[in-house]
């Protein structure tokens, strides 16, 4: 999770449900302005999902 482009928060789960609900409990949780939370596969260093969704 990054806010104005600084990292605030990393976490790590080994399970794709499990980061999923982590993700949701974020946006929930973290969600406001100025806030980007992205859920990186980090094998894959691939982007599954950012909140805001890209526009």
């Amino acid at each position: 999770m990054t806010a104005n482009g600084r990292p605030l928060m990393h976490g790590w789960w080994n399970s794709r449900p499990i980061a999923r609900n982590k993700f949701t409990q974020l946006v929930g949780e973290q969600g406001r302005p100025a806030v980007r939370i992205t859920l990186t596969d980090e094998q894959t260093s691939t982007s599954l999902t950012t909140w805001p969704a890209d526009s």
